[in-house]
């Protein structure tokens, strides 16, 4: 059973019975508390030869105000950085979960992320960097419920049928798929996360036409190792109604979440949102181009992530490439 302090009515209970003579194990009994307790709280809070209820508590009170101070960023190596990381759109918590591995030995380069969302909403100096968290209103915005029907995807394969070990995420090479749209869907880039990696990958397609996007998937996966290019799950949109076309030149299976099941694809829709800090809603894709696009996959690759325990997904990658085969000398 978890401990519970003292309330103000069992302070002047305390005082009543002291002033009765009471014993220490007798009042302990009557408030149904341990003598140890009633023992330390005579000590803390009362002087030798009297225990007054109202100056107990007024005493409690202060040291309750200053027992547990919140973690500031007084540390300059600390404060610098934050803000340098920030910046980058890394979230407080992979801020804070980074921290141990890039300073492992240095207890003073610690602090919690909700510490660091505390400071940016009460800290006037981080208050602008508000704008670099994912969310940035103070509450959630609840989702669009208007659903539209989707025309039936020929040959489409169930989620539900996929290999256990893609569910598990237990191997390396399976992908899922979406897209993300620019204004009036004017252009939109084609987005593939490896499921165990967390590794992005992302081209620009100037329409939602199937031939286009089921094209850049292809363009994006072909150059990899074959055992990082196993299965793609996508979503049941109609850009990936020509999917059987990446199963035919590539070996990869293709498989379908059910409908308005995002959650299915968890990790495709995590990092949809972390591209719409870099592209948000409303913005034109028009001008957008492939270099633009690579160098936001760089900076969200080489961010620390909580469920790779802060590694990035390019550390992983590259940990678990397979080597280049060696040529042999004729």
């Amino acid at each position: 059973m978890s401990y519970v302090h003292l309330s103000a009515f069992e302070r002047g209970q305390i005082q009543a019975l002291l002033e009765e003579g009471k014993s220490v194990t007798y009042i302990a009994c009557a408030l149904g508390r341990n003598p140890s307790t009633i023992s330390r709280e005579k000590r803390r809070n009362g002087t030798r030869s009297t225990y007054d209820a109202r100056k107990a508590q007024q005493r409690y009170r202060q040291r309750r105000a200053s027992c547990r101070p919140s973690r500031k960023l007084e540390h300059r190596p600390l404060w610098q950085y934050v803000m340098e990381r920030l910046p980058l759109y890394w979230s407080p918590q992979q801020v804070a979960g980074r921290l141990p591995l890039d300073y492992p030995h240095d207890p003073s380069m610690r602090i919690s992320h909700e510490t660091l969302y505390r400071s940016l909403y009460s800290d006037e100096r981080l208050s602008p960097l508000v704008a670099c968290l994912r969310q940035r209103r103070p509450k959630r915005r609840k989702r669009g419920q208007g659903k539209t029907l989707r025309c039936s995807i020929p040959n489409r394969t169930s989620i539900h049928e996929r290999p256990q070990e893609v569910q598990q995420r237990a191997r390396f090479g399976d992908w899922e798929a979406d897209l993300v749209l620019g204004k009036n869907q004017q252009g939109a880039v084609v987005s593939l996360v490896a499921r165990k990696s967390l590794m992005l990958l992302a081209r620009k397609v100037e329409s939602k036409h199937s031939e286009e996007v089921v094209a850049a998937v292809i363009d994006a996966l072909e150059n990899l190792p074959a055992s990082w290019a196993r299965t793609v799950t996508f979503d049941n949109g109609t850009e990936f109604y020509h999917h059987q076309r990446i199963t035919h030149e590539l070996g990869i299976a293709t498989y379908f979440a059910d409908p308005y099941a995002a959650y299915q694809r968890g990790a495709n829709e995590n990092t949809n949102g972390l591209l719409r800090q870099y592209l948000p809603k409303g913005s034109s894709f028009e001008n957008l181009t492939q270099p633009q696009i690579q160098a936001i996959v760089e900076e969200l690759n080489n961010r620390p992530r909580k469920t790779l325990e802060y590694r990035t997904p390019y550390e992983i990658f590259r940990s678990r490439r397979p080597p280049a085969p060696v040529a042999l000398s004729p």
